[in-house]
């Protein structure tokens, strides 16, 4: 846990120092919402609300897949050697999943805000709706680490990153999609217990193989 908090707090205060990447990021989600507000908001009055959800996770899941590509790929070949050589292989990705699951969750809030006060809010549950967001946040930010690390061992990382995520993120992505559009339908929150447990249970999965898997990628 040592190890782990001294590679997040190194992230963070890297983050800090610059902030280009955080900044450049917060650019690309406020540009997306206002292409997306230009394109249907001042054509339709009253867009539909299964429209808006999909949207908003459409722009998240694509500012989560050009925010977590750099994850290996900034590190210099020189740093994770020293990284090999002074903590274990689980510290390394246990903190780049934690970092990006805080990175992920600041811009989806902040991209939610952005987007509400936009495209209007249809949201009747908004702290289910919140926590949908942080649980998509989480999934994504797992997934999308260990992805970024077997694709930083090729050249073309990017087109490698959109091949290997879709197929994992779609199912996640469905069941997102469903708990924040109950949000949005202000129905009981007994009828999302399923969705939630389905999306915890894909994130669990997800960070138990990463922490078992990432070692034989380290190694090589």
């Amino acid at each position: 846990m040592k190890s782990v908090w001294a590679l997040l707090s190194k992230d963070i205060l890297l983050e800090w120092r610059q902030r280009y990447a955080l900044n450049g990021m917060l650019l690309y989600v406020i540009s997306t919402v206002f292409v997306v507000y230009m394109s249907f908001k001042l054509k339709v009055a009253n867009i539909e609300p299964i429209t808006w959800n999909t949207l908003f996770w459409i722009i998240l899941l694509f500012t989560a897949v050009n925010a977590i590509t750099k994850s290996f790929t900034q590190e210099r070949s020189g740093r994770l050697i020293y990284y090999y050589t002074i903590v274990n292989p689980q510290a390394v990705i246990i903190a780049k999943i934690t970092y990006n699951s805080l990175m992920l969750i600041v811009l989806g809030l902040i991209g939610l805000i952005i987007y509400a006060t936009m495209m209007g809010n249809p949201i009747q549950d908004l702290p289910l709706y919140l926590f949908s967001v942080i649980l998509g946040a989480i999934g994504f930010a797992a997934t999308l680490t260990i992805i970024a690390g077997i694709a930083s061992k090729a050249d073309n990382t990017a087109t490698l990153m959109a091949v290997l995520s879709f197929p994992i993120l779609l199912p996640m992505l469905l069941m997102l999609m469903r708990l924040s559009k109950n949000a949005m339908d202000g129905l009981a929150r007994n009828v999302s217990y399923d969705e939630i447990i389905t999306i915890v249970a894909i994130d669990g999965i997800v960070v138990a193989l990463s922490y078992l898997l990432f070692p034989y990628l380290w190694r090589s």
